[in-house]
């Protein structure tokens, strides 16, 4: 294992599920004691690979217990597949967390149940994910597979939006992750910042997964998002679709505005690859 960083460190006290926990993490020391509460007596073990944190991100991962690991960043796929080759993974199976997640009850005791069982025969694990945002739920989910036997997944070669590539069957189970987005719009609007450059110097490079309309499901999100600006009224049907389709008019005024939010997102990441192609192979730094 690769640049581990000095400083003291608790044991992470060993958890009743059958399971490693990987979290990558960049200056979100608001989210560590949180995010460590929420798996303390259920994972097994806890990784952090951090892109070099200013803040006390680390620091407050070793305090937990959780084992901490310093690597530059070069793109989550190139992050992820660093940490599933180098860390020392003892459970035998493994969960992908981001540190603004948190599992509920209900999803502890479904993955312990599957996990321990085996699962029938499945590589892979799949659930609901439930989107909260300004600290507040949203009628909005989407399936991940977040979890998955240990040595059987790799990740694509994505700078952003990295898919777990699974070495077997995958089985969708009962339970509920929760995402809590940002605290304040503040927050959102710096980290939306970052990541919409990430996606526009993705699409500038072309990098990822192949786009096919008829292929699996990640395959035909990136078809989308690669022909999405050549649809005309495509901000007004975005627009529809996050807030009625997905629901989002059921959670009122947030709802209205996390829907508008989202258009502006896809807007900004249209104008950051127009400025690219616009000033050639001069590209600002992949954001950490």
């Amino acid at each position: 294992m690769k640049s581990q960083a000095n400083g003291e460190k608790a044991a992470w006290p060993p958890g009743s599920a059958p399971v490693s926990v990987i979290l990558i993490t960049r200056n979100e020391a608001h989210n560590m004691d949180a995010v460590l509460a929420n798996l303390r007596g259920w994972a097994r073990e806890v990784f952090v690979v951090d892109s070099h944190s200013t803040d006390d991100t680390v620091s407050i991962a070793r305090r937990n217990g959780a084992q901490a690991v310093l690597r530059t960043f070069r793109g989550f796929g190139d992050q992820w597949n660093f940490a599933l080759r180098e860390l020392p993974l003892a459970a035998p199976w493994t969960m992908k967390l981001d540190p603004d997640e948190r599992l509920t009850e209900s999803l502890k005791e479904s993955l312990e149940r599957h996990t321990r069982e085996g699962s029938c025969g499945a590589a892979g694990l799949s659930f609901d994910l439930r989107l909260h945002f300004l600290g507040q739920p949203l009628p909005v989910r989407r399936r991940f597979v977040r979890v998955w036997r240990t040595g059987r997944c790799r990740f694509t070669d994505a700078t952003v939006n990295e898919h777990p590539i699974i070495d077997g069957p995958v089985k969708r189970i009962a339970g509920e992750l929760e995402h809590h987005d940002s605290p304040d719009l503040h927050h959102w609007l710096e980290k939306q910042n970052r990541y919409t450059t990430a996606e526009a110097l993705a699409a500038y490079s072309d990098s990822g997964t192949e786009a096919r309309l008829f292929g699996s499901a990640h395959e035909r999100r990136q078809w989308i998002k690669r022909n999405y600006s050549r649809l005309p009224f495509r901000y007004a049907l975005l627009f529809l679709y996050h807030y009625l389709a997905l629901g989002a008019w059921r959670a009122g005024r947030n709802g209205r505005t996390w829907a508008w939010l989202r258009c502006a997102v896809y807007r900004l990441i249209e104008y950051k690859l127009r400025d690219l192609r616009r000033r050639g192979p001069s590209v600002p730094r992949l954001p950490g």
